[in-house]
């Protein structure tokens, strides 16, 4: 019962861009997704009527109207932050989370990066913007803008590599806790920051 806004064309479909989409088998505590409408009565309005119909375990946490100059979410994106566990049954022998910030410490840390065309050597350290252990595991934020998407698998794929550990996907569990752009002062801010109520 939204009023959505439809492309035109043969096949029209609703005018929605997720900020940026989640690989398979991650959580994530923070999602974008623009969306146009015609018409709203309020953002409470909104909220209210998609978790009406919300998948279990989904909860829309708020709706922001943005400004006719918007940039869309996908295109703002600029960095995330994760919480990366090791699951149970993985244990290492090693101090892992300890390895990471160590790593996350060194001047600079070359990987080879593989795309869908090639492959290129890169340097990770400027696309890490934090690193640390907290109680639940490695807090690690990373640059996720449209050109430096850096997901948090390359750096534990070098740590592993650095430790004479055989990397194993399935070891670790992975939550995206929130996504950020940056304000005018090029400072990073919540996605959730950007917008009002309305």
């Amino acid at each position: 019962e939204i009023d959505i806004a439809y492309s035109k064309g043969f096949s029209p479909h609703q005018i929605m861009s997720f900020a940026q989409p989640l690989g398979v088998g991650l959580e994530s505590n923070g999602e974008y997704v623009d969306v146009e409408l015609n018409s709203g009565v309020s953002s409470e309005d909104v909220k209210n009527k998609l978790n009406a119909v919300m998948n279990e375990g989904i909860k829309v946490e708020s709706v922001k109207k943005l400004s006719d100059d918007a940039i869309n979410a996908m295109a703002s994106v600029a960095a995330s932050k994760y919480l990366i566990f090791i699951k149970e049954g993985y244990e290492l022998d090693v101090d892992f989370y300890s390895q990471c910030v160590k790593l996350g410490q060194k001047d600079h840390i070359y990987i080879v990066k593989k795309t869908k065309k090639s492959e290129i050597e890169m340097d990770l350290k400027p696309a890490i913007y934090e690193m640390g252990v907290c109680e639940d595991g490695l807090v690690m934020m990373v640059d996720s803008s449209s050109s430096g998407n850096i997901k948090p698998n390359l750096v534990l794929e070098e740590v592993c590599k650095e430790n004479g550990i055989e990397y194993n996907s399935f070891a670790f569990g992975i939550k995206r806790l929130e996504m950020y752009t940056k304000n005018t002062e090029g400072k990073f801010i919540s996605m959730d920051e950007v917008g009002e109520d309305f």
